[in-house]
């Protein structure tokens, strides 16, 4: 492991209360020393959802499912070439799905999972989904505050990583390409702030 350690932090994000769950959740442990990767911060998630209530632009409803694409590609690349740990949100009603498939990626390609929840909904007399929390190395974590340890802890088991299927791979590879462009736009701009050219740019990456 070269330089900090980088944590996925998966979770629901669709409004303020849970955009600010996931910021506290990657506070916690940029603020214990470890890098994060946010989805609503760091990934083409932000671009899309400004949309929610709106017109989407000239470019998304034309190529809507290369933009979906993209966003899977960019999450899956960091979640499998890039990151370390995968700390996952499962509070409220039930599990956000994309949540669910994120951990399941994880628990795939040995990338440890760790199950944050501070909510005492559960849907089997108390408790969470076996297929769910099953993927988890240790029991689910019920405070913020002990997560940075417990990433540190499942680290330190030094565990392999498995082989991406075919199509996970290429995900992984399309996303890491559309990742080194992202990094290439200048940061003040802002993904709120997007014209449909760097979109364009970034879809042009899938064609490479």
């Amino acid at each position: 492991m070269v330089g900090k350690p980088r944590v996925y932090c998966s979770g629901p994000l669709f409004c303020a209360e849970e955009v600010g769950g996931m910021t506290a959740i990657a506070r916690a442990l940029e603020g214990a020393g470890f890098e994060t990767f946010l989805p609503h911060r760091d990934g083409l998630e932000p671009y899309v959802l400004r949309f929610s209530g709106g017109a989407l632009p000239a470019v998304v409803p034309i190529a809507r499912d290369r933009v979906d694409y993209a966003i899977f590609a960019v999450d899956v690349y960091e979640l499998v070439e890039r990151c370390d740990a995968v700390v996952c949100n499962l509070n409220g009603r039930v599990p956000d799905e994309g949540t669910v498939v994120e951990a399941s990626l994880a628990f795939a390609v040995g990338t440890p999972v760790i199950l944050y929840k501070a909510d005492a909904r559960a849907p089997f007399g108390g408790r969470d989904n076996a297929m769910l929390t099953a993927l988890s190395r240790g029991p689910i974590e019920e405070r913020i505050d002990r997560l940075p340890e417990r990433v540190r802890q499942v680290l330190g088991e030094g565990r392999a990583r498995g082989t991406p299927s075919p199509e996970l791979a290429k995900a992984v590879a399309d996303g890491g390409r559309i990742a080194a462009l992202l990094a290439r736009i200048p940061g003040g701009l802002g993904k709120q702030r997007w014209s449909d050219e760097i979109v364009g740019r970034v879809l042009d990456e899938l064609s490479a």
